[in-house]
């Protein structure tokens, strides 16, 4: 079977940045899921495993458009220290989550005070080349329910 619309696919990745450096990685663990055609994976890896078929390895280059988007200078905000989520003792550098309108959302801090902290709303990852090293490890059809609840259940994917 293809990857197609309203198929569930799980595959394997490793992340590395323009200098080949692995960022992340899911190959000792299980392999992620989703529901194909549904926005929820990167667009850029959506469109590169279309057509693709159970055992293909490919990799593939994503530029921050295609990935997390460029990083923007006015995401920065200043939050009361008490709002973040993750940690007792806060650096720099640091990730954090923090409640917004939106839901809840990783941040890093960028400058922490006593009471008051400066976050970087950016993903970690935006602004960056992304260099996806991708093997298809199954692809199914989706079943009824994962195609009214926009996304693939069970392992690797979302469990209700």
């Amino acid at each position: 079977m293809q990857v197609a619309d309203n198929t569930v696919v799980q595959f394997n990745y490793t992340l590395k940045n323009e200098d080949g450096m692995v960022l992340d990685t899911n190959v000792d663990n299980a392999p992620l899921a989703y529901l194909h055609g549904h926005k929820g994976m990167l667009e850029g890896i959506e469109k590169a495993m279309t057509g693709k078929e159970e055992g293909e390895s490919f990799s593939i280059t994503l530029t921050p458009e295609e990935g997390y988007g460029e990083r923007k200078d006015d995401m920065i905000q200043r939050v009361p220290v008490k709002h973040l989520h993750g940690a007792k003792n806060w650096k720099a550098g640091m990730m954090a989550t923090v409640h917004t309108e939106q839901g809840e959302r990783q941040v890093t801090l960028a400058k922490v005070g006593k009471f008051m902290a400066d976050v970087d709303m950016n993903h970690p990852l935006a602004g960056l080349t992304l260099n996806f090293d991708l093997e298809v490890v199954s692809v199914r059809a989706a079943t009824e329910e994962e195609i009214a609840h926009g996304h693939a259940h069970g392992e690797g994917g979302h469990q209700h």
